[in-house]
């Protein structure tokens, strides 16, 4: 399977300033010269800046909503990457807006117990905000606010990105500035008894810097992640749920988005394969695994990927996940982390199925998946 096997829908028609953005991409891609791509997406990174400092979210989300195809789609992405932080510039000082990808996994320890709602406001935002200043996750800035609300991924969506970042854009004013205060949806997580289940949620933070100060550039020292974490989780603990939250490093808000889905994409891809093979190995032996890409109309893309375990000695049974794409995504690079999870968790036989197929059996109506014992 590669990228040319993508499940994905991709719109034919575009507004013409949308197709104006795509059209660049596209030249820029298939440009003969390094001056002539730099020149083409100069000219797009304007276009995306003017659209962030605006208030037109539905136009800058109709760009990548109606782009014809990954290719394009990901080359704008890493130029609106690049907009994000020029739309930020100006003044004599700078306020940083980022996103803290959290990925946590719920469950509730008695199969009987109703289902039980984590919240979505964090009781203790001092202790977090300390915890970030003593460990320098900032740079070693010190000057930043977090919200104190636990935000759900489409409060980061492309339409509402002007709206987060115009609230927060700073205006030159004499004494001291004050961070903006940010206005999110709470998002409580729903638990359910008889499996863990995997969310992505953020706590969404401001910064004020001097200019063209770097808040957020990579750093090797992670210490603060897992005191993070685990002060999250004693915030969000309700009797009977375990809960585990696991923290990335902050981001600004677009790679902040594409950083928690994967994330949450992979470890709802460990949590399924460490429990089917517990079940398999314990019942039926060791399982076969199939990749295969699937048309999807309920999908956030309109396609997917499914994995599938299964065995020769349970003919009827079989474990099925369903693994998201997104608009941004390399199909080979997301088989890839499939194909690895099973390989770190010793399944031996893993097949990856060509092509791209229906979403359910047309015989049985139900979601098409393949077992890898049926294949040749």
């Amino acid at each position: 399977m590669h990228d040319s096997d993508d499940p994905r829908a991709w719109p034919a028609q575009a507004s013409p300033p949308a197709a104006r953005l795509h059209a660049l991409a596209a030249q820029s891609l298939a440009a003969a010269t390094r001056a002539e791509s730099d020149r083409l997406d100069a000219e797009a990174r304007d276009a995306l800046t003017s659209l962030l400092r605006g208030d037109d979210g539905p136009a800058l989300r109709a760009v990548f909503a109606t782009a014809p195809g990954a290719a394009v789609c990901r080359h704008l992405w890493r130029l609106l990457v690049e907009s994000e932080s020029l739309a930020a510039k100006g003044g004599d000082v700078e306020l940083t807006t980022f996103a803290l990808p959290l990925v946590i996994v719920a469950g509730l320890a008695d199969a009987a117990q109703a289902s039980r709602m984590l919240p979505g406001v964090l009781k203790d935002m001092p202790a977090l905000t300390n915890l970030l200043r003593e460990h320098d996750a900032l740079a070693g800035n010190r000057t930043f606010v977090l919200a104190k609300v636990l935000a759900a991924a489409d409060a980061l969506e492309l339409e509402r990105l002007p709206g987060l970042l115009g609230a927060g854009r700073l205006r030159d004013a004499p004494g001291v500035t004050p961070i903006p205060p940010m206005d999110l949806p709470p998002a409580p997580i729903a638990v359910s008894a008889g499996h863990e289940s995997v969310h992505l949620r953020f706590i969404v933070g401001a910064a004020l810097a001097g200019p063209g100060v770097d808040l957020l550039a990579p750093r090797g020292d992670r210490t603060w992640a897992m005191p993070f974490g685990q002060a999250v989780g004693v915030q969000l603990a309700v009797p009977g749920a375990s809960v585990i939250a696991l923290a990335h490093a902050p981001q600004r808000l677009v790679p902040a988005l594409t950083t928690g889905r994967a994330l949450q994409r992979e470890v709802s891809a460990q949590v399924f394969v460490s429990n089917a093979l517990r079940r398999m190995r314990g019942g039926v032996g060791e399982p076969s695994a199939a990749i295969s890409a699937h048309r999807a109309p309920d999908s956030l893309a309109g396609g997917e990927l499914r994995l599938s375990l299964s065995s020769p000695f349970a003919p009827r049974d079989a474990e099925g996940f369903r693994c998201p794409l997104y608009a941004t995504d390399r199909i080979a690079d997301v088989v890839q982390m499939l194909a690895t999870l099973l390989r770190d968790c010793r399944v031996a036989d893993v097949r990856i199925v060509p092509g791209v197929h229906a979403d359910r059996d047309a015989a049985t109506g139900v979601p098409l998946l393949f077992r890898a014992d049926a294949l040749h």
